[in-house]
């Protein structure tokens, strides 16, 4: 007969299995928040089926909006829904107290991109069905893909580091309001939905720098077979600046 070994293990788990770890259950997490769902789905598949059967009457036909609300949903993951669920982590004293768990800062940060990657890649599978069942038929052809996955990686960066300054440097309520708040702009105003080309000229080149914009025409560009490399270097400028801004405001505790 075997004998047991009921030595200590006191040892942490491999990073890698760590952050795999933190990342599921920090999905799982987020997915149970109604609110959470409301953004991630709800609003995303009302606007699908409203264009479906209005948007050729404001000149938003299915193959425009399918790709805007795949670039909406991106941005409310990665920014909103991160920025609020961090804000609130941070003030409960949940941030102090993992970092000092094996995961670490580092673990701790990959974790939570690997959660709102996750979640945005269901996100947009989801939706891409919802619209294919629609009528959208994407016409992306194989060059247009390099730009877009480029641009969609570099927004999920710069949204991710953007949602961070603000969880990192703000009250928890004070971020819960921004971040709807923004959300809201982006959706009305910062080309996410809405092609560039439909602003009014004074203030199209300010909508222009913006990055849900740079996402927005680099989806909608592939979905009409167009290369468009523009967005890509918009949003590495966008990237960088976040990364820089939430180095400097970021806070672990309150």
């Amino acid at each position: 007969m075997t004998a047991l070994d009921l030595h200590p293990a006191p040892h942490a788990a491999p990073a890698a299995t760590r952050i795999r770890n933190h990342g599921l259950t920090e999905a799982k997490l987020v997915m149970r928040n109604g609110e959470q769902i409301v953004l991630a789905l709800v609003i995303p598949i009302a606007i699908l089926v409203g264009g479906r059967f209005l948007g050729d009457r404001v000149d938003l036909p299915m193959s425009m909006l399918a790709p805007s609300v795949l670039a909406l949903a991106i941005w409310s993951t990665c920014f909103t829904s991160q920025a609020i669920m961090t804000g609130f982590e941070r003030r409960y004293g949940v941030l102090e107290r993992l970092c000092a768990t094996p995961l670490g800062r580092g673990g701790l940060l990959a974790g939570k991109a690997l959660a709102y990657s996750l979640i945005s890649l269901a996100q947009v599978i989801l939706l891409a069905v919802v619209a294919l069942i629609l009528g959208w038929r994407p016409v992306g052809s194989a060059l247009a893909w390099l730009p877009m996955l480029a641009s969609v990686l570099l927004a999920m960066a710069a949204f991710s580091l953007f949602a961070l300054s603000l969880a990192g440097s703000l009250r928890a309520e004070a971020t819960l309001g921004l971040a709807n708040l923004l959300y809201l702009v982006g959706l009305a105003a910062g080309a996410v939905v809405w092609p560039l080309r439909d602003y009014p000229d004074a203030v199209r080149p300010i909508v222009a720098v913006l990055p849900t914009t740079a996402l927005g025409e680099s989806l909608r560009a592939w979905g009409g077979g167009q290369t468009l490399w523009w967005p890509v270097l918009s949003l590495v400028l966008w990237a960088a600046a976040m990364a820089l801004l939430a180095r400097k405001v970021f806070k672990w505790v309150s």
